[in-house]
């Protein structure tokens, strides 16, 4: 679960920093260039596949150590002041992760679906939106994808800054569990770890929640 964890957390990191791209305001030419690299490139491709089976390997690992915490004590305490020991998102992390899975779902359909498999998921209006100049080819302008969709659907940019305040809630325990998984836990460097962890998971959310507000309300062209 640590290792998993470890590797979903790396990937954030690269994830976040080519979506932040969008902020250079030059309406989404270097956002393209990137992303369309790394669904170019055959080693991202090939990372790719690693991504997602390290995404269900961590979702399957949820699963079994919720049922094994489950059947470990079946029956609850008479009294039990559960808050007094740990934080209310470290209890809810299976609660979490499913709220995360569900925006999962939403995020692939809007965006890696029609940058990957051209037609699938691509709003009607952008079927001809292309950029004819990446590598002589026409690609799918995903910029263009991304605009339309927060720009247009109030819905859509509620549910997706749930979904990120979810993965923030889940990262802020995640974090620091990873590295205790690994015997990382020492008076010493442990409140580090903590205060590393509180601000990764708060930039990288921030960010994240920042993108479809930035295009709803229409802060870049």
């Amino acid at each position: 679960m640590g290792l998993t964890g470890f590797f979903l957390i790396t990937f954030l990191i690269v994830h976040c920093g080519i979506n932040s791209m969008i902020f250079y305001n030059d309406n989404g030419e270097t956002f393209n260039h990137w992303g369309h690299f790394m669904g170019d490139n055959l080693i991202i491709r090939t990372m790719e596949i690693g991504l997602f089976l390290f995404l269900l390997l961590h979702i399957v690992q949820g699963i079994i150590l919720w049922r094994q915490n489950t059947k470990a004590r079946p029956v609850s305490y008479a009294m039990n002041n559960s808050s007094a020991n740990s934080k209310w998102y470290s209890r809810s992390m299976g609660l979490l992760g499913t709220l995360i899975l569900l925006f999962l779902v939403l995020h692939i359909y809007h965006f890696w679906a029609p940058s990957r498999f051209g037609g699938v998921g691509v709003i009607e209006p952008l079927k001809e939106a292309f950029l004819p100049t990446y590598n002589n080819q026409e690609v799918h302008n995903l910029y263009a994808q991304m605009q339309f969709i927060f720009q247009n659907n109030l819905l859509v940019v509620v549910v997706y800054i749930l979904g990120v305040i979810s993965l923030c809630w889940h990262l802020l325990h995640g974090f620091q569990s990873a590295f205790q998984t690994f015997g990382l836990n020492h008076k010493r460097y442990t409140p580090l770890i903590k205060g590393v962890g509180i601000f990764y998971s708060v930039v990288i959310c921030l960010l994240f929640a920042a993108m479809p507000l930035a295009f709803y309300l229409n802060w870049i062209d």
